[in-house]
């Protein structure tokens, strides 16, 4: 058993609002620049919907993820060695900027000079910000946003169809009758990268302390393999440079204790962040199990509970850090998906081993149990209450539990007995006992759950330890020779070579030195550029 830490996710879609505010900050913050005006990082979804870039659900004409071959062993779906080879210099499994969109500008100037007493009142038209061409506008990453686009083109929904034909036919895209919810998404970082495995010249790795997976930007010669396998379409080209960018998991920020920057505004607070410790010697087993609908109990095994004392020792021997430790038994990450077994995983079926996971949206079940006649502290009525909400359980199933519908109606139950369980403590102060009987779960875990859902307070959200002292050094030293895996020519850091890019803390507050924004404020007390010379002090 080799025991490794990984920094994970877990996002409550109950919680999402749909406003964007992680989205503008993560773009803000990280491709806010030449070349990756079509880049989003962190983008949010409106499901049902065919997503971002378009139809990237389907395996079936991208290739992204592994299989299984016909002797069960692990494959890449874009190929083998050789395929891959053969397609080097003419990819066909990449999406194009019509999948994508083609960014727009707007020339405001003409509003502002436009001279007095037109007749016809002056607008601003968009521009092709690769081109420079008017161009009219036909598609966005948040083009369906709130169903905006859902009778044009949620219909093609590749989870509606994998839907059995019945459940399908209740997904109605009428106004009064459809259903709705958001998918914020950034890369998975999974256990079993597929980009990783697929990229010719060994640029996109796994960081072994904390499991974030980067590009190297000096190693990158654009193959855009990694772009192929990933399934999530979560790889990125940047145009001006020729080399491949991703979500860093804002990792100079996880290095500093701190969340990543689409948790840290996001305007729900839906996001939890922690350390989950798993055993490497059993991704590849849990990755190729036969049935796919045991994916999820695969992964689940793979995680190790940080309370046993055999895999504390284990740890300890392993070289994990005694804070890291703590962090672990500490982790909100770990007790919702593997403690109260409410987050999934999106599409296991991919068989990458995901490791930003999702507490799947729950209707307003309580008002749905009162509408239909029924008591909604009895468990029997709330538990077959689930099956009859506006977000079929199938279509939850496809995204989550590789179509196991049952799993996900076990979590659904799960949430709604927690809240029918508050309610009536809350009310009169009983003890709903079926309900708690019904999920197979104490009152004290329940509250528990429900105060981390909940109430939850930042620190409580948020449990990330800072680097390791003794890795300090060495991740300062791999900063000084290579700079930031995005620290180049058009990069983020766009920082003299005099200096290194590197996050501190400065008074409790974030500086980023090496370039102005929102987010840096000086020992001053401005906000704007700071520069941290190397061998110097912020």
């Amino acid at each position: 058993m080799r025991i490794r830490a990984q920094v994970a996710m877990v996002m409550n879609l109950d919680k999402c609002i749909g406003c964007h505010t992680c989205s503008v900050t993560c773009k803000q913050t990280w491709t806010n620049r030449e070349g990756t005006e079509y880049v989003w990082f962190n983008n949010v979804e409106t499901k049902p919907g065919i997503g971002y870039p378009k139809h990237y659900e389907d395996q079936d004409r991208w290739h992204g993820g592994w299989k299984l071959d016909a002797k069960g062993r692990l494959t890449l779906r874009s190929g083998g060695r050789l395929k891959r080879l053969t397609r080097i210099f003419a990819n066909p499994d990449l999406p194009t900027l019509d999948d994508y969109y083609e960014p727009a500008t707007f020339d405001k100037d003409i509003l502002v000079n436009a001279p007095a007493g037109l007749k016809d009142t002056p607008v601003k038209r968009p521009h092709s910000a690769l081109t420079g061409e008017p161009m009219a506008l036909a598609w966005g990453a948040n083009w369906e946003d709130s169903l905006g686009g859902a009778h044009e083109h949620a219909g093609t929904d590749p989870n509606i169809a994998r839907m059995p034909a019945e459940a399908a036919a209740r997904v109605k895209f009428e106004f009064e009758k459809t259903f709705m919810f958001h998918l914020p998404r950034i890369c998975e970082h999974c256990l079993n990268p597929a980009c990783v495995s697929a990229c010719p010249s060994g640029a996109m790795y796994k960081r072994e302390e904390d499991g974030i997976v980067l590009v190297d930007q000096d190693r990158c010669r654009g193959w855009r393999m990694c772009v192929s396998a990933c399934p999530y379409k979560k790889v990125y080209v940047n145009h001006a440079t020729g080399k491949a960018e991703k979500c860093t998991f804002c990792f100079p920020r996880i290095e500093a204790g701190q969340p990543t920057i689409c948790s840290e505004t996001c305007v729900g607070r839906l996001r939890y962040i922690g350390i989950v410790l798993y055993d490497e010697d059993a991704v590849l087993a849990a990755a190729s199990v036969p049935d796919e609908k045991d994916l999820l109990d695969a992964q689940r095994a793979v995680f190790l509970d940080p309370h046993d004392p055999q895999v504390q020792q284990a740890a300890r021997d392993s070289g994990l850090p005694e804070e890291w430790l703590d962090a672990a038994g500490r982790s909100p990450v770990w007790r919702l998906i593997s403690e109260y077994r409410i987050a999934l995983p999106l599409h296991p079926e991919y068989r990458t081993l995901p490791m930003v996971w999702y507490v799947p949206p729950l209707s307003p079940v309580l008002d749905a149990v009162g509408a239909a006649g029924r008591d909604d502290t009895d468990a029997d009525d709330v538990f077959h209450t689930i099956r009859e909400l506006r977000i079929p359980v199938e279509y939850l199933a496809e995204l989550f539990t590789a179509g196991d519908a049952e799993a996900v109606a076990g979590v659904l139950m799960k949430l709604a007995a927690m809240r029918s369980y508050m309610r009536a403590r809350t009310l009169d102060g009983t003890v709903a006992r079926e309900l708690l009987d019904g999920i197979g779960m104490s009152a004290a875990q329940v509250e528990s759950m429900y105060r981390l859902l909940a109430i939850a307070k930042y620190d409580e959200r948020y449990v990330i330890p800072a680097a390791h002292h003794k890795d300090a050094a060495a991740l300062e030293a791999q900063a000084t020779q290579a700079g930031c895996s995005l620290d180049c020519e058009g990069g983020p850091g766009m920082n003299e070579r005099a200096t290194v890019e590197s996050f501190h803390l400065v008074g409790g507050e974030q500086v980023h030195p090496g370039r102005p924004g929102l987010f840096n404020k000086r020992p001053d007390g401005r906000r704007g550029l700071t520069i941290n010379p190397v061998g110097g002090t912020p």
